[in-house]
C-alpha cells in the first residue's frame, strides 16, 4: 500500500507499461531487455492482464450483435476473467516446470511478465474491433474477422518470441518447449479435474453418511 503514494513508483510503472508498445513492435530486442535489462515490471504486467480481462468483457457485451451473440441471462464476468487469467497461470507454471529441465534461464515471474506483455496487441486490437463493429455492416464482417485473426496471430508470435528471449533458446527449441508446455497445461487441467472430482465425491459420500446416521439416531 505504501507504493500508492509513491510518485516515483507510479512513474516507473508508467514507463514500463509504455514499454509494452516497443515490445509489441520489436519483440526480440524488447523481450530481451524486458527481463535482462529490467525494462519491465510485474505491476505493468498485472495492468495488462487486467486490461485483457476488461476488454474481453467489453468485447462480449458491447460488440455489435451481428458479430458476437451471447445470452446475457447466462453471462458471467468471472468465467470470462478465468478464460484469460487461467491460461496465463497454467502457461507460466507449465512452462517454468518444463524449461527448468531443458536448461531454460527464465524464472517464473519473468515468464509471467513476458506472457502478459505479449497480450498488448490483443488489448489494443480488440478495442479497435469493439468500436469498428458499431460502424460496419454484416457484409463487411470480413474486416472484423481479419482483425480477430491478426490479433491472435500477433499475440501468439509474441509469446514465442518472449519464450525464446526469456530462456535464451533457439527457435526450434522454443517451438518444442511451447508444444510441451501446451501438453503440460492439458495434464494440469486433467489432474485438477480428477482431484476436484474425487473431493466432490468424498464430500457427497460423507454428507450422505451423515444424513443416514442422523436419520437412524433421530
Amino acid at each position: 500500500m505504501k507504493y500508492l503514494n509513491d510518485k516515483a513508483w507510479w512513474r516507473h510503472v508508467g514507463k514500463t507499461l509504455r514499454y509494452s508498445l516497443y515490445v509489441s513492435t520489436h519483440p526480440l530486442d524488447g523481450f530481451w531487455d524486458l527481463t535482462h535489462e529490467k525494462r519491465g515490471s510485474i505491476a505493468a504486467a498485472n495492468i495488462i492482464a487486467a486490461a485483457a480481462v476488461i476488454v474481453e468483457v467489453l468485447r462480449l457485451t458491447l460488440t455489435n450483435f451481428q458479430f458476437v451473440t451471447i445470452n446475457m441471462e447466462y453471462f458471467n464476468s468471472v468465467i470470462v476473467a478465468l478464460r484469460i487469467l487461467l491460461p496465463i497461470g497454467l502457461w507460466t507454471v507449465a512452462n517454468w516446470s518444463l524449461t527448468t529441465l531443458m536448461d531454460g534461464k527464465g524464472r517464473m515471474f519473468e515468464i509471467y511478465m513476458a506472457v502478459c506483455y505479449a497480450l498488448t496487441p490483443y488489448v489494443l486490437i480488440n478495442i479497435v474491433m469493439i468500436v469498428l463493429s458499431q460502424f460496419i455492416t454484416f457484409d463487411e464482417g470480413a474486416i472484423y474477422k481479419v482483425l480477430a485473426g491478426f490479433s491472435a496471430l500477433w499475440t501468439g508470435l509474441l509469446i514465442l518470441a518472449a519464450m525464446m528471449m526469456v530462456h535464451d533458446y533457439s527457435l526450434v527449441k522454443t517451438i518444442l518447449s511451447s508444444l510441451l508446455t501446451i501438453v503440460g497445461m492439458g495434464v494440469m487441467v486433467f489432474i485438477f479435474v480428477i482431484f476436484f472430482s474425487l473431493i466432490s465425491d468424498a464430500v457427497a459420500y460423507f454428507w450422505s453418511l451423515y444424513k443416514e446416521i442422523l436419520f437412524r439416531v433421530v
